[in-house]
């Protein structure tokens, strides 16, 4: 099962590598400007930096709070985003 939310952002490949930095000094991470996976508890994290758009994709474990755990990404996201926050995350 994927979780996938495509934000609109002009901002997207700062957003990607800021949360990846951030995480990076409790998790396993591996990004670049395009784009940025962070090995999360609750299941990878997968983003993708576009021109207009942050694709997020949460890979939910099986014991996962699936909304716990898209609440804990777009929070943190929104942190660094807090001259456009809330972004919004329409997940699917």
């Amino acid at each position: 099962m994927t979780v996938t939310a495509t934000v609109p952002t002009t901002s997207g490949s700062r957003y990607l590598q800021q949360l990846c930095k951030h995480w990076s000094h409790k998790f396993e991470v591996n990004f670049d400007p395009a784009q940025g996976e962070i090995a999360f508890p609750m299941g990878p994290i997968r983003m993708t930096a576009e021109p207009e758009a942050l694709v997020v994709v949460l890979e939910p474990n099986a014991d996962a709070d699936v909304e716990r755990f898209k609440q804990v990404v777009a929070d943190h996201l929104d942190r660094f985003a807090f001259r456009e926050a809330p972004l919004p995350f329409d997940w699917k």
